[in-house]
């Protein structure tokens, strides 16, 4: 008889999702889906208002992210308005983006993930969360408090707060840094440094631990696209899309992020509000354009990081795999998270050492002057894409996002997929293959909406029913 697993919510993620398993009259794995289970709206109540405003609003689509949308959202701008922004005003909103990924990379880490990996995958769900890790790797856990605070106090000294800040803005951003600022941020880097070096090494003694996780999390060839500089060097600003097969070949290399829809395509699924985007030439049917955006991918798609820390990280990263390929196993977005981190935190003492970090010219006027403007930035989970379509006024007549978390929505399905068909039998359903499954999405950090469940106790119920509707089998957590 066949069967249904429900896993609603699913935990330790940003937002709301569930997870269904069908199992077929076996008791094997027939199909599963990852259902994103609430609708945002953003691109329809956007239309009618200003350009000028969408940084502010767009912002506020995310609370662990919204510096993300602040950078595609001015540089969408920026090209309505058809300017170059000041180079101070380009270093700032850079300074800001990279303490955007120390304080969300910091999160994912040591806050959703760190549980599973340090406490096991088995633990009592009870404590397996960061209250859990703080009785028992207290410095862990503070640790990661203490490298999220830096992050979020960088972005507070540039924007006013460190949520929310409406400070970049279309031709710039809207004040300077300040001397005493700027040595203030100076003061807070040993620490990051100290930090991300521990955690990298936390992490590399729990690989034995979890061999068979990282054969069976998302171990699969897909695509990989993102962001490079022009010389291909790890990019999470501006830049140009590169997209590279699991061989290592580069279909699309040096494209302009303006001219993205010539590359990705959207599909629609009606269980889930979440679209799907794939790789155009290769289709969408059968996953053939499937591809995986974010840490992972950056990591896999640049030829070099272009810091010299983060760059011997990278030497060791790339020997997990085959030579010349990229790393195929979702398991290591952890690690690449991490590498992210410790080339964020080289970057940000390179700029505030530089001499014009301070300089007052921070904003290019102008009024519109395309009635189309396409941001695009590298956001921690992934690129991000803001088109806007406005009039001769710059009100919005249409707006289209497509978020990071979208990018990955067919590698996560697929990823799920894996791991219930490793884990999940005929047996029932214990609390470590739920959270395994639940893992499965923890590693792409999905962004789903506003609130987090750090803590991870949401209530969970998966029920195990028959095809006449029979409960089979429940668990539940509370």
């Amino acid at each position: 008889m066949g069967r249904t697993v429900t896993i609603d919510p699913v935990t330790r993620i940003e937002g709301h999702a569930k997870i269904t398993i069908h199992l077929d009259d076996n008791g094997a794995v027939e199909d599963v889906r990852f259902h994103v289970t609430e609708f945002r709206g953003f691109e329809k109540f956007c239309v009618g208002r200003s350009f000028w405003e969408m940084p502010g609003i767009t912002a506020r689509i995310c609370g662990i992210c919204p510096v993300s949308h602040l950078m595609a959202s001015a540089k969408a701008g920026d090209a309505i308005l058809g300017v170059k922004i000041p180079p101070t005003a380009e270093k700032l909103r850079r300074l800001m983006n990279w303490a955007q990924y120390v304080q969300s990379h910091a999160l994912s880490f040591f806050h959703l993930s760190a549980p599973d990996l340090l406490l096991g995958m088995d633990s009592d769900p009870a404590t397996r969360n960061i209250v859990g890790l703080v009785a028992t790797y207290p410095d862990v856990a503070k640790n990661g408090i203490r490298l999220r605070q830096i992050g979020q106090e960088i972005i507070r000294i540039l924007g006013g707060k460190s949520v929310h800040p409406s400070w970049t803005v279309p031709g710039g951003v809207r004040q300077p840094l300040q001397a005493d600022d700027r040595d203030t941020i100076k003061r807070l880097l040993p620490d990051a440094f100290d930090i991300i070096e521990l955690a990298l090494d936390l992490l590399k003694e729990c690989f034995e631990a979890h061999t068979g996780d990282i054969e069976s999390f998302g171990h699969f060839p897909s695509l990989f696209a993102g962001l490079v500089t022009p010389e291909g060097g790890l990019e999470h600003y501006d830049g140009l899309l590169r997209v590279m097969d699991a061989d290592g070949k580069l279909l699309e290399d040096g494209i302009d992020p303006a001219e993205y829809r010539n590359i990705f395509e959207e599909a629609v699924e009606p269980w889930s509000y979440l679209k799907f985007p794939y790789y155009k030439p290769l289709g969408y049917e059968g996953g053939a354009g499937m591809y995986r955006v974010g840490p992972l991918a950056r990591i896999n798609i640049c030829d070099f990081i272009g810091t010299a820390r983060a760059d011997r990280e990278l030497r060791q990263f790339r020997r997990l795999g085959e030579r010349g390929k990229p790393i195929i196993s979702s398991f290591h977005y952890h690690y690449a998270r991490l590498i992210e981190i410790l080339f964020a935190l080289e970057k940000i003492e390179e700029a505030v050492e530089s001499d014009d970090i301070t300089s007052t010219r921070v904003r290019s006027e102008a009024g519109v002057n395309q009635l189309v403007g396409v941001g695009v930035s590298e956001a921690p989970r992934g690129t991000l894409f803001h088109e806007y379509h406005v009039d001769e006024n710059g009100i919005l007549q249409k707006a289209n996002l497509i978020v990071a978390t979208g990018h990955n929505n067919l590698a996560m399905n697929k990823t799920v997929r894996q791991i219930a068909e490793r884990y999940v039998t005929d047996a029932t359903i214990d609390e470590g293959i739920l959270n395994r499954i639940e893992h499965g999405i923890r590693m792409y950090d999905p962004c789903l909406s506003c609130s987090t469940h750090a803590v991870g106790q949401m209530p969970l119920e998966v029920r195990l029913l028959g095809r006449d509707g029979t409960l089979l089998d429940r668990i539940s957590r509370r």
